[in-house]
């Protein structure tokens, strides 16, 4: 298969590898001129823009930063619904506001295009590894096309409902793990203030009912867990801002429903509050720190 890859970042980059070692031809853009070199020294072609990567392109994968991008990439006079082939299938793996990808799957259906979102959950070591969660919203027969190609980047994929349902999954997701991570981050930091020892802490509560993924996947104090972002500075991973605007898109996209998210409200102030702390680019785990 022809594939157009746009958004090489920390996700973006291992995910099109993937593709590329299935034996698929990626051409990739990203604005990043290091991501670009270091998709081409593994095998990939580079298009000069966007709109390049779309020519002759069987699927068109995008994975951006925010909506606005999305928006950008996609809608307008010079967008990715007026240059490409109507052919081509659509996925965009970019956390937006559901909002967003609903209205941009409306837009590439009035153009004759099937598009679908599926944002995904992982990290950089699933993304790396091949074994991410995909949440696909979209028509079963475009989430069935796309299956083959969701397979080679990862283990599971869900079809969660319409367009904007993928969005609507992950907001909720990651609006648990942010609240998750903080709890855990508080409970440590009390046993540590105990004199426990936080290694044998994390050990006696993920195997009690408080267990979560943040305890026993991606512990957030230092020492306790190799290979995660806290035992390397908390570098890499997922930054503190990216969970920060997945947050407000859950916050938002409640206040919309009039649903009540008390949690994920205060969780956004403390993250808000670590960003303005200078943290923004750390893990999102580096809230263990998170002062009084």
């Amino acid at each position: 298969m022809k594939i157009g890859f746009i958004g090489l970042g920390n996700m973006g980059l291992p995910m099109a590898l993937n593709l590329l070692k299935a034996g698929h031809q990626v051409t990739g853009f990203d604005l990043a001129k290091s991501q670009l070199d270091a998709f081409a020294v593994a095998g990939g072609a580079i298009a000069d823009n966007a709109n390049a990567t779309a020519k002759d392109a069987d699927v068109l994968i995008s994975m951006l930063p925010a909506s606005q991008h999305v928006e950008g990439l996609y809608l307008g006079d010079t967008g990715l619904l007026v240059n490409a082939n109507p052919k081509t299938l659509l996925i965009d793996c970019s956390t937006i506001s559901p909002k967003v990808a609903q209205a941009v799957a409306t837009a590439a259906k009035a153009k004759g295009f099937f598009m679908i979102d599926a944002p995904v959950s992982g990290g950089t070591a699933g993304a790396q590894a091949g074994t991410l969660t995909f949440m696909v919203g979209g028509d079963a027969s475009a989430v069935e096309c796309a299956r083959p190609l969701l397979e080679k980047m990862g283990k599971n994929i869900f079809h969660a409902g319409a367009n904007g349902a993928g969005q609507t999954v992950k907001v909720c997701n990651n609006m648990m793990l942010g609240i998750q991570m903080l709890g855990t981050s508080e409970a440590l930091r009390l046993g540590i203030a105990n004199g426990l020892d936080p290694k044998v802490l994390s050990d006696i509560m993920s195997k009690s009912s408080g267990r979560n993924w943040a305890l026993e996947l991606y512990n957030p104090c230092p020492g306790v867990m190799d290979n995660v972002p806290s035992s390397k500075g908390y570098a890499g991973g997922f930054g503190v801002d990216l969970m920060l605007k997945d947050l407000g898109l859950a916050v938002e996209n409640a206040e919309n429903l009039d649903a009540s998210v008390p949690l994920g409200k205060l969780a956004q102030q403390l993250y808000e509050n670590h960003s303005k702390a200078g943290n923004g680019q750390l893990d999102f785990s580096s809230v263990f720190n998170l002062k009084k």
